[in-house]
């Protein structure tokens, strides 16, 4: 009998993005962009953004799959006001002109029945690059909560700021940055 309820747990857990076909409506509490990068060679700094939207669509079963996400720019978070205002500056992100970074994608791989990664356009100050986000973790489940279908996503990709607009101090301060999203999402 004990067997037999950890092979259904298992096939449970291994089968848990199957059949999450939908569409799902970015969780903003649960949902955050971070970033990392060398500060000058003495450490590795960061910061997140604190709103996030937008939905994502899934269909395990054909492998396809649309995402469009939009980070407030504004609400950048690295430690203190005064820092927050300086990446908010044109030399950064330049929140007054570009409220706002998006990412949209219509391309996601898999590797057999797993969601490995999704391609797709990244925006900041208006310039378009394609990225490709490496998932560590994706799962759909009914959330034991809300008791509502929900997908959860960790996912990770390195850009260059300069390819932004976004490269004062390059190279001194890395032009290299990791970002780093935790995504989870409701069924609509």
């Amino acid at each position: 009998m004990k067997k037999l309820s950890l092979l259904a747990l298992a096939l449970a857990f291994s089968g848990a993005a199957l059949g999450a076909n939908g569409t799902y409506v970015v969780d903003p509490l649960h949902s955050f962009a971070r970033f990392e990068y060398n500060h000058w060679g003495y450490t590795s700094v960061g910061g997140r953004f604190d709103r996030t939207a937008g939905k994502v669509t899934i269909d395990t079963e054909k492998k396809l799959g649309s995402v469009d996400v939009v980070i407030d720019a504004k609400s950048v978070s690295a430690g203190s006001a005064e820092f927050n205002e300086h990446l908010q500056g044109e030399d950064y992100f330049d929140t007054k002109k570009y409220p706002s970074i998006s990412f949209k994608s219509d391309k996601f791989n898999f590797e057999g029945d797993k969601l490995i990664s999704v391609d797709g356009n990244l925006t900041i100050k208006g310039i378009s690059k394609p990225v490709t986000l490496v998932l560590s973790s994706f799962m759909c489940k009914m959330h034991p909560l809300f008791r509502k279908d929900y997908c959860g996503a960790n996912a990770s990709a390195k850009i260059k700021r300069s390819e932004f607009n976004a490269g004062k101090y390059a190279p001194f301060v890395a032009d290299e940055v990791m970002l780093n999203i935790s995504l989870e999402a409701a069924k609509e």
